[in-house]
């Protein structure tokens, strides 16, 4: 798909916003509460940890855009690497992680809503769910750089109040000392047992970098923009969500922080407690940022989720409606519409943990597989002019680092989401024998059937994964 003229092409800038507006959403606004009541204050370990684990991966999907500038993201990458079969599953797994993920934010938005009109009735919340996701498609319908331009504002008008909590907060913890270390302290008061579960609940806070290189061939020079909004984005991200959990925590005390379903709603208030009129005004102020930030994400998730079933449906593989272009807008609107549809049943009908665990495991092995596609693209030798700069820094450090992180993540989902999203993936299988060329089902039923294939398959991946480390260990010697 490509736009209709060079001006609409995605700049740094776009990207940039695409990729911090994906992550920067309703999470930031509710996971703050529920690590307290994992881990107290020490959850700002596990902000840590998590968004460790999120650069590290982050910069495999740098990395593999450099090396695949395609459309598609991790499903072009595997599809690269290991075949239509093989990029199927992988970008099934992540459209219906990012389809439940979209149906997060207009649950998120009407809970928020909330905070303004508690009055809202489960028939009304419907209504508003509707309406919410038929705007943000309608945007989208309307073309890239409509999406993109409206994505840059939602992504500054919500970064704006976390901002103003963090500057407010950090003045009034510097006037309030006392207060500030009686909340920081004791800083682990249930230890740390619960710390996985607290990192995979924090960690889908950080999730979202995935789409922003999954329409590539609407960004300007793709190879070097992607990896570099990919790298600020995410520094930004890390930044803000450190500075503001540790506001948060430092202002409201953990025990009531672990029971409050608007902490920033709450620290707003009491940052800004000099008068009732002026702690109501933070309040709101926090509240229309949930509202905003809510909105942001779903506008940038929308977008990127349609590129990625796009790309899907132009190989073959999908639907072939998926891949059918307005003829005005030139953009992918029958796809837009079937993600819309299908992310209002789930909020309709989804309860929001069961939403977030589902599209936290399928993220986690998408993640897992695109890190080993990074060793198997360096393996075959894909960029011409020699190691890339990730490559050249950290040698196998990163992909394998990724690898393992990934699996943790999976682990920690439990077993409950782990078998639910692995039937799930396989319900793709027979998608994938429907669509797929007959060709392509040849060579999966030879690779089923033959023994020597088999082995051969064992192999190559064994070299891929631990055993590509083994390799360069053994060639140092």
């Amino acid at each position: 798909m490509q736009p209709k003229d060079a001006f609409e092409k995605l700049t740094f800038f776009d990207v940039t916003n695409l990729l911090v507006g994906a992550i920067v959403g309703a999470d930031i606004y509710v996971v703050a509460s529920l690590g307290s009541q994992y881990l107290g204050p020490a959850s700002l370990v596990a902000w840590i940890a998590a968004g460790l684990i999120a650069i590290i991966i982050a910069l495999n999907f740098a990395e593999c855009a450099t090396l695949v500038p395609k459309v598609g993201g991790a499903y072009a990458y595997a599809r690269e690497v290991w075949g239509d079969f093989a990029g199927f599953i992988v970008g099934w797994a992540l459209w219906l992680a990012e389809v439940a993920a979209l149906a997060v934010f207009p649950v998120a938005f009407v809970r928020y809503l909330n905070f303004f009109f508690p009055s809202i009735t489960v028939a009304e919340g419907a209504i508003i769910k509707l309406l919410f996701i038929a705007s943000i498609t309608y945007v989208n319908i309307r073309g890239s750089k409509l999406a993109g331009r409206a994505n840059d504002v939602l992504t500054i008008a919500k970064l704006s109040p976390l901002l103003l909590l963090i500057v407010a907060g950090l003045i009034y913890m510097a006037f309030n000392p006392t207060q500030t270390i009686a909340n920081f302290v004791p800083f682990a008061p249930l230890g740390f047992s619960n710390f996985g579960q607290a990192l995979v609940l924090i960690f889908w806070a950080y999730a979202g970098f995935e789409l922003a290189v999954i329409p590539s061939n609407e960004v300007e020079n793709p190879t070097r923009t992607i990896p570099k909004a990919i790298i600020v984005g995410m520094a930004i991200v890390t930044l803000f969500y450190l500075l503001t959990n540790f506001v948060i925590i430092g202002v409201v005390n953990w025990t009531s922080l672990q029971f409050d379903s608007a902490p920033l709603a709450t620290a707003g208030s009491v940052i800004f407690s000099l008068t009732p009129t002026l702690a109501l005004i933070g309040g709101l102020v926090l509240g229309i940022g949930a509202l905003i930030s809510v909105s942001g994400s779903d506008e940038s998730g929308t977008f990127s989720t349609s590129r990625l079933s796009y790309a899907i449906s132009l190989d073959g593989l999908f639907p072939r409606f998926f891949s059918e272009l307005h003829t005005r807008y030139g953009t992918p609107y029958k796809s837009l519409a079937a993600q819309a549809i299908l992310a209002l049943g789930l909020s309709l009908f989804g309860g929001l943990g069961q939403l977030i665990l589902f599209s936290t495991f399928n993220l986690a092995f998408v993640y897992l597989t695109t890190c080993a596609v990074v060793l198997a693209l360096r393996e075959r030798g894909r960029i011409k002019s020699g190691r890339t700069l990730i490559e050249k820094m950290t040698g196998p450090i990163v992909p394998i680092a990724g690898i393992l992180m990934s699996a943790l993540l999976i682990f920690e989902s439990g077993i409950t989401t782990v078998v639910f999203g692995l039937v799930t993936i396989a319900i793709g299988i027979p998608i994938y024998a429907f669509y797929s060329p007959h060709s392509e089902m040849e060579m999966v039923k030879a690779t089923f059937y033959s023994t020597e294939a088999m082995l051969s398959q064992v192999t190559r991946t064994q070299r891929v994964f631990l055993g590509y480390l083994l390799r360069i260990v053994t060639k140092r010697r």
